[in-house]
């Protein structure tokens, strides 16, 4: 169940530690400190959410915005929260936040054997597209592509990235 004083906002550089630390407790082969710091600072086409609960971060999500395209980079929550609604929650946060943006179709890669994360890319609007062979680097494991084209409504003021 989730904290009802669950906050979901934008990252800022003071979160890049922590989301480090989520990131390296979800991936074989997590993103560097300087990649997280490049993408809230640098990046002009990426965006990042947090789940803040009673003040600590334990969850994120990235997206890139291209035209009228969002691709998601990454999402994942920390492992002492799992299975209480909070990746779900941050990821229709993504998808409203990007559809207000002006985007109106969402991409991104998952592990072929990630059954846990397609279960819930599949519950929030995504179809399976397709698959790219041997895409991850640390097993060279196959990625499914899964596409949402039907994201929420954009709303004015609300969830803006």
């Amino acid at each position: 169940m989730r904290e009802e004083n669950a906050v979901v906002r934008r990252m800022t550089l003071e979160d890049v530690d922590a989301v480090e630390e989520i990131e390296r407790g979800c991936f074989s082969v997590p993103w560097s400190h300087a990649s997280f710091v490049r993408e809230v600072t640098e990046n002009k086409c990426a965006r990042y959410l947090v789940v803040e609960v009673q003040g600590e971060v334990i969850a994120y999500a990235g997206v890139w915005l291209v035209i009228d395209e969002a691709h998601v980079t990454n999402i994942a929550v920390r492992a002492d929260w799992r299975g209480r609604g909070y990746g779900e929650m941050v990821t229709r946060a993504l998808m409203q936040a990007a559809a207000n943006e002006g985007c109106i179709w969402m991409t991104l890669e998952v592990r072929r054997s990630n059954a846990v994360a397609q279960a819930l890319y599949h519950k929030v609007g995504f179809i399976d597209v397709g698959y790219r062979k041997r895409y991850y680097e640390d097993n060279h494991e196959d990625a499914l592509i899964m596409v949402c084209e039907h994201l929420p409504p954009p709303q004015a003021g609300d969830g803006e990235l």
